[in-house]
């Protein structure tokens, strides 16, 4: 049984990989109380999102932004802003009208990290595809069915996602290629963290005004938590994770744990996991 205790020395136990203790629920309620707060948005990418009002410029800029969120935080903001700025700071309508010639020139230079030009065209063109159909992008989460719809998580929505992007982009003469690996996928064994991330954002109820809480297709006990170095790290520590790759099977792990700490509303942990390994360096 491992023994951990953050920087306050206050300590939290662990009897196995499926109960999780009442002394560890009020811990992680206690920090996801910290740290969802209008203080967390400043430095966190969402605040890309939080600089529109429509909810229409919300979701297209926070997909984006999304897309990019890998490395240091304020690169991704930096970058992510640049992008919106590309598109005059209105990306729904910027997609909904731009011709392929305008959205090359948006492309034009732009990399984050391991995203080059090409892979911003392809994401605008499958975007403006996808919004085209689907007149948004909740409608193009959803799953056929009803049952895959009021599931247990969003696997469905997120291969469902996968699928349609893809297929977006080949409508319009793009191969994935290179760019498969910035839309992930369950099926492909993937945390999808970027996308988890996104739906994070979208579902979650916006009482803190911190996530927007602007879908209401998909609710927030389906949502699976953005597994990155952070959470996964503490979830380890705390002995809510046993697995050592951060694949979509961990995530899954995970999620036990977390749904026995908040039923309703699970992923509101995540702020609790990566405030713990981000900020108190636990």
């Amino acid at each position: 049984m491992a023994n951990n205790s953050n920087k306050s020395g206050r300590f939290v136990k662990r009897q196995d990989l499926t109960q999780v203790s009442t002394e560890l629920k009020s811990f992680l309620l206690e920090k996801a109380d910290r740290y969802e707060s209008l203080d967390f948005i400043p430095d966190d990418p969402i605040s890309i999102a939080h600089d529109f009002s429509d909810p229409n410029d919300i979701e297209v800029a926070a997909f984006l932004t999304a897309t990019l969120a890998w490395g240091q935080r304020v690169t991704i903001k930096n970058n992510a802003a640049k992008w919106m700025s590309r598109m005059d700071n209105a990306p729904r309508q910027f997609l909904e009208s731009a011709s392929s010639d305008e959205m090359e020139a948006v492309s034009k230079g732009f990399v984050h990290r391991t995203f080059q030009p090409r892979d911003a065209l392809f994401f605008m063109h499958a975007l403006q595809c996808l919004l085209q159909e689907f007149d948004g992008l909740e409608a193009a989460f959803l799953p056929e069915t009803f049952a895959e719809q009021r599931g247990e998580s969003t696997r469905p929505h997120l291969e469902v996602f996968h699928d349609r992007f893809f297929a977006a982009a080949l409508a319009r003469g793009f191969e994935a290629g290179r760019t498969r690996k910035h839309v992930a996928s369950p099926a492909r064994g993937s945390a999808t963290k970027r996308l988890n991330m996104f739906l994070r954002w979208m579902v979650r109820p916006s009482v803190r005004g911190v996530d927007f809480g602007i879908w209401t297709t998909i609710e927030p006990r389906q949502l699976m938590i953005p597994l990155d170095v952070h959470t996964g790290n503490v979830g380890r520590k705390l002995e809510l994770l046993g697995r050592r790759a951060s694949d979509w099977r961990a995530v899954e792990e995970l999620m036990v744990g977390l749904r026995q700490v908040d039923p309703k509303d699970p992923v509101r942990m995540d702020f609790a996991l990566f405030g713990l390994g981000a900020i108190e360096g636990f």
